[in-house]
């Protein structure tokens, strides 16, 4: 009288049906004859496979239940993945039962169900039958009696015609029969879903549903939901990065040289933070490169320590709409658990709290530091990130002129030095900033700068009995330093390339010079040039000196700007000792899971828009919005939360993408690539050759593709309401009036003809700026809007609560409807069974399954009361469950 959950595992046959590829099946039934004599049954169907070799029987999947009909028309259908391994002989067993009560609060027990009848059909049966169609007995328990017919149907979706949704629809009109239609899914990938995404998205769950149109004609929708394999392969990168990151930090504090003791207790005590955090970080890596088996963090792990950087239950969903005379329309959703520090916990709140009550401590309390402003910080990292960056490729510059000078080739000659020239202005402006001369100041006075140490070391601020140094609200200046040696080491850069120059030029003179050919490069004449030199004699030899050089004043200058650099590195971590570094691990853990749900969103994107010139231009001349819908309340631990998540999301815009032509079309080199330093990341995605081919010049040549993240916030749930009448709401107001600025801005910046012409997009805006600004409870209007929008500019959408497991589930199951009621007409009768079919046996109660393994949404009557109506789960889906 029970009736268990589907299993969902697989016969083992090996075989492969030869014919077509069983996928999908749906159910529909009629004139049933309920448990009770005057009582109409509650109509389920659950699925199940017999292979013929193996002789058991597996349950594979349930229909919704319908209430209170002798004639059920059931809109769910059963998906069978296209590498199910059926062959003819492999039998479907469909079985009828009557639920008798589906509201259980114990999750443990089965559904309450009777009996009612079942039929058995083969696979080769359905693919011989004439007009893709089975009509079955229903038959009782004892094989005897007849208990009504059931129709089974197989259908291409893809390439269904007018004709197949007529017959569907005919079929509904039948009321003496028990209507079943299965629908059988070819397997046929979308132009977008191909081998190549094979390599990012695994282990695929997919249900198909029919629904009426108001035209009384039916469309057929598919869901399907992956996992995504850089879930843990971005997390693992960007923590490989973080450590050589802080090892390059702790060298370029030991190159600072000497300095007084105070200071170089100082720096002993950074030296000694970073290299626990090290020591955690390389902990944490050894321990996600053991992992092996599924692709997503489970929620309940949500707070184990080795997986903190690994975001929460990622997930790709895609609903596949197909109507007759249409083409398939794609729906893509990214649903992750909101980007957070769950291991470290919320009791002092989330980053946007903590870090601005450490910026505030900082220049509050007294310190035996230099205060250093986060913009200072952020120009250190800036100019340590050039010089690095620069050195080599001057120096590599350098030798390439040269070499053309050796070879007498003036042309070559010419080329190298235009490059030479530029790189080198480039290196001299990154450099013309106050800080990096304030900097020499500042550590001259604190230390050594490549000189004598001071006269008197041991009167050092702080010691001997001296009040410790105050925090500074500018930038030091120290008189008895020679304030214009840096300016001189820094000008000698611009007169040696000068002096470079003007020899190129001089040898170019001793060349006969077309009068049809533009010189290049400008004659300049300085005075200190060699002017002595045989004209007769090797090029090289002359240039040789003055690149040297050059060389040499370029090093000089690296090695001053470092140090100054790090010093205002050191300054701030020594006065963020030690809640710094712990808010810096912190940013680091949620940067993370933000990055690779990121990934996962623009890789998805990427491929689904191969075909489509618009999106492509868009992409590479302005970049692509990622919306991501939030749904925590502002209350409890949710709050900090919803901080972490806010700065996560922010710190995305340190992120660019780049398209890279893949070395093979093997998986192992499509895996996107994290290459940078934590102020900027670029993730290379790798495309198969025939697909980097057919990319616009822009992104072939590699241009920096943009990502402009927006972050929207409508907390639903009990939390809320006590939020919104008892407590604060001003995070979720300022969130949501801040990214609306940003979506404003970004649609202002598009200059394509095919946006600036919807008026309905420029509305929408208007309307929800209108929204923002609304004092008004639970105003999930925020949402939709926000969500219709970023579709409308062909973004990247995400949706988020705490696990991306219940309240996600309710959201992306009704922007799933909304999309088919709003973009494919669905009928008005059908949009709440339409939702129930969703969230009773659709892939996000599957999505449950996987993280908690048990198939109740985590609500409770007495929290539901306190959702809007819309977000409500049907009866019987929910419970007291450990989420």
């Amino acid at each position: 009288d029970g009736l268990a959950p589907p299993s969902p595992r697989l016969p083992s046959s090996q075989s492969s049906c030869q014919t077509g590829s069983l996928e999908e099946l749906g159910t529909n039934q009629g004139d049933l004859i309920g448990s009770g004599r005057d009582r109409k049954p509650n109509a389920l169907v659950q699925v199940a496979v017999i292979d013929p070799r193996e002789q058991y029987l597996v349950s594979h999947a349930c229909t919704e239940i319908v209430e209170g009909s002798r004639d059920p028309l059931f809109l769910t259908g059963v998906t069978f993945p296209p590498e199910y391994p059926a062959s003819p002989e492999t039998l479907v067993k469909l079985t009828v039962y009557d639920v008798r009560d589906k509201a259980r609060d114990n999750v443990s027990k089965p559904l309450s169900v009777s009996f009612l009848g079942s039929a058995t059909f083969s696979v080769s049966d359905l693919l011989r039958s004439k007009d893709d169609q089975l009509t079955l007995n229903l038959r009782s328990s004892d094989g005897v009696l007849a208990v009504g017919t059931v129709l089974v149907s197989r259908v291409n979706m893809g390439e269904m015609e007018e004709g197949d949704m007529d017959h569907i629809t005919a079929d509904v009109q039948q009321a003496q029969k028990v209507r079943t239609c299965v629908c059988v899914y070819e397997s046929r990938s979308p132009p977008d879903v191909s081998a190549s995404t094979n390599a990012f998205f695994k282990n695929p769950v997919c249900k198909v549903y029919k629904f009426q149109t108001v035209d009384s004609k039916w469309m057929l929708v598919r869901e399907q939901m992956e996992e995504c394999t850089l879930s843990f392969s971005i997390p693992r990168q960007l923590l490989h990065l973080y450590i050589q990151e802080d090892m390059r930090r702790i060298q370029e504090l030991r190159d600072l040289g000497e300095l007084s003791p105070h200071w170089d207790n100082l720096r002993k005590e950074v030296i000694g933070r970073y290299g626990q955090v090290i020591a955690a970080y390389q902990e944490t890596l050894a321990e996600l490169n053991k992992i092996t088996g599924p692709s997503f963090k489970p929620s309940c792990s949500k707070a184990q320590r080795y997986l903190e950087f690994i975001p929460i239950n990622l997930h790709t969903q895609r609903m596949r709409v197909t109507c007759p005379r249409q083409t398939d329309a794609f729906y893509d959703v990214i649903t992750v658990g909101a980007p957070a520090a769950h291991f470290q916990g919320f009791k002092g709140g989330g980053l946007q709290r903590l870090l601005s009550r450490h910026e505030a401590e900082k220049k509050s309390t007294a310190y035996q530091c230099i205060y250093y402003s986060p913009e200072h910080t952020a120009k250190a990292q800036e100019v340590l990130h050039s010089v690095g960056h620069l050195q080599p490729l001057i120096s590599g510059l350098a030798d390439q002129l040269l070499q053309a000078a050796q070879q007498h080739s003036m042309s070559g000659l010419r080329e190298a030095l235009k490059t030479l020239a530029g790189k080198t202005e480039q290196f001299v402006h990154a450099l013309k900033d106050e800080l990096v001369k304030s900097a020499l100041l500042a550590l001259h006075a604190r230390g050594q700068q490549g000189q004598s140490p001071p006269q008197n070391p041991g009167h050092s601020p702080g010691e001997d009995g001296q009040a410790p140094l105050k925090r500074q609200d500018s930038i030091p200046c120290h008189k008895e330093y020679d304030e214009e040696e840096w300016d001189r080491v820094w000008a000698d850069v611009a007169k040696s390339l000068n002096c470079v120059i003007a020899m190129v030029d001089k040898l170019q003179e001793q060349e006969p010079i077309n009068n049809n050919q533009e010189q290049l490069i400008p004659k300049q004449v300085l005075a200190d040039v060699i002017t002595s030199h045989n004209p007769e004699g090797d090029w090289r030899e002359q240039l040789c000196p003055l690149v040297v050089r050059l060389k040499e004043c370029v090093a000089e200058v690296v090695v001053r700007a470092r140090r100054a650099m790090t010093f205002v590195l050191l300054q701030e971590a020594a006065c963020s000792i030690p809640q710094g570094l712990f808010l810096k691990q912190r940013r680091d853990v949620v940067f993370s899971q933000a990055l690779a749900a990121l990934a996962c969103g623009f890789v998805m994107r990427l491929y689904a828009g191969m075909e489509d010139k618009g999106f492509l231009k868009q992409l590479h001349q302005v970049g692509l919005v990622a919306q991501f819908e939030s749904l925590l309340s502002t209350y409890s631990e949710e709050i900090g939360m919803l901080e972490d998540m806010e700065v996560g999301i922010s710190d995305l815009h340190r992120v660019a993408f780049k398209i890279t032509q893949a070395k093979t079309d093997n998986p192992c080199d499509l895996q996107p690539v994290v290459i940078g330093r934590r102020d900027h990341y670029t993730v290379e995605v790798p495309l198969p050759r025939l697909a980097f081919q057919t990319l616009p010049h822009e992104i072939k040549e590699g241009k920096a593709l943009q990502v402009y993240p927006v972050l929207f916030n409508v907390g639903i749930n009990e939390q809320q309401t006590i939020a919104d009448r008892f407590g604060d709401i001003s995070l979720q107001e300022r969130i949501n009036q801040r990214n609306f600025e940003i979506l404003d801005s970004y649609y202002k910046s598009l200059s394509l003809p095919c946006f600036q012409t919807q008026t309905d997009l420029k509305d929408l805006l208007g309307t929800l700026g209108q929204n923002v600004v609304t004092k008004k409870r639970k105003n999930v209007e925020i949402l939709w809007l926000a969500g219709t929008i970023c579709r409308r500019l062909n973004g990247i959408r995400f949706t988020s609560c705490k696990s991306a497991k219940d309240r996600t589930s309710m959201s992306v199951t009704l922007e799933q409807c909304a999309l088919l009621r709003d973009e494919h007409q669905l009928n008005k009768d059908y949009f709440i069974r339409a939702l129930d079919c969703m969230r009773r046996e659709g892939c996000r109660i599957e999505n449950v399954q996987k993280n908690i393994k048990c198939r109740k949404y985590a609500f409770n009557m007495l929290q539901l009361m306190a959702f809007p109506k819309i977000y409500r789960p049907p009866e019987g889906t929910y419970g007291k469950v450990d989420s």
